[in-house]
């Protein structure tokens, strides 16, 4: 499980899950496999966590471990791009499963998070029709979440999100500008070797560094990531629509082709439109905005109103890649962590919830 567990070795056997269970501070118990060190002086030990990727998921995980008392290190190759989407990609859902275990690692930097979010889970949210803008199914986020006690869902600026992170895990111990690019495993320890050069040795190495993973394909062997067959376009606008008292977020369907259009706060409109065709196809200088209004040209007003309010140097383009599932996520000292493991494609909206949520298991 990519998660945080003291790492356990039980006489000649070792179990490399790494899980959270609970919160409390608690020593990590170290057996080498041929049995060689003095269990007593092991039983006082806490790990180093070493963590490839300062996005979302490493920075919870360096959270939760820094909360445990472990001595911790990320390493991310540059926050300034926030995962490489550039500082208009847009803010993330947080759905109320996440939220509540971001209150159980740490409830101020929760605190923050929320008061920092813009709340959807209050309002209507669903599917409709892409020509005619007609609900086809509504989902109702709020009584669940009233029901057992959760926060409501939300959205927040990544880059809000990404601070509010950073300044709880501590800049001595998150790394800008390093780059995971190999590493060494040892009989019970674990060596991380960065870009230019530099190397540092850990317990335990977990790879959170995304969908294009170093950490993965070092592990499992290197494997072309699959073309879902989909481009997204995604912008940011001032503009608030008519319905925004009512109305979260709204899923548009069509043929080939959706188109997604949600409420993030501060009087700004966030889109994502879908669209199936071949992969590396580029768009002229300036003309992301003239394609999207080709292919959603002839959709409802709530679809073609966003677009015309968006302004050009707002959208960007990228093509949508995913993998297969695999099991386990981990070998010896070294496991995966979010899209390094389990790739989720945007029009779910719960990349970020599930690399925070696995450290409920």
């Amino acid at each position: 499980m990519a998660c945080l567990q003291s790492f356990t070795y039980h006489r000649n056997h070792c179990y490399s899950s790494i899980k959270i269970p609970d919160f409390r501070v608690r020593s990590a118990l170290i057996k080498c496999e041929k049995g060689s060190e003095n269990i007593n002086n092991i039983e006082k030990k806490k790990l180093k966590i070493l963590i490839a990727g300062g996005g979302i998921g490493g920075l919870v995980l360096a959270l939760a471990a820094k909360n445990r008392g472990f001595e911790v290190k990320v390493f991310e190759k540059d926050f300034s791009a926030v995962r490489g989407e550039g500082r208009y990609r847009g803010p993330i859902q947080l759905l109320s499963s996440a939220l509540a275990v971001l209150k159980a690692i740490d409830e101020n930097v929760a605190a923050q998070i929320m008061d920092a979010g813009c709340v959807t889970g209050d309002r209507i949210n669903g599917l409709a029709d892409g020509q005619s803008g007609e609900w086809f199914a509504k989902f109702d986020l709020l009584t669940p979440a009233i029901k057992r006690g959760l926060p409501v869902t939300r959205v927040i600026c990544r880059m809000t999100l990404q601070d509010i992170l950073v300044n709880a895990v501590g800049f001595d111990i998150v790394s800008n500008r390093s780059r995971v690019v190999d590493f060494i495993e040892h009989p019970n320890k674990v060596t991380v070797i960065l870009e230019d050069g530099r190397q540092y040795k850990g317990d335990i190495l977990v790879g959170a560094d995304g969908i294009w993973s170093q950490v993965r394909s070092k592990l499992f062997g290197w494997k072309e990531a699959n073309y879902s067959n989909y481009t997204c376009y995604s912008g940011l606008t001032n503009f608030t629509p008519p319905y925004i008292d009512s109305v979260g977020y709204r899923i548009f369907l069509g043929l080939n082709q959706y188109f997604v259009a949600s409420d993030v706060g501060n009087g700004k409109m966030q889109l994502y439109a879908f669209h199936k065709e071949p992969r590396m196809k580029t768009d002229p200088p300036k003309g992301k905005k003239k394609r999207l209004t080709e292919l959603f040209g002839s959709w409802c007003e709530e679809v073609t109103s966003l677009i015309s309010e968006t302004q050009e140097e707002m959208i960007l383009r990228r093509d949508i890649y995913d993998r297969d599932m695999i099991y386990p996520w981990g070998k010896g000292h070294v496991t995966l962590l979010g899209d390094a493991a389990h790739p989720m494609q945007p029009n779910l909206g719960q990349g970020g919830c599930m690399a925070i949520e696995v450290y409920i298991y």
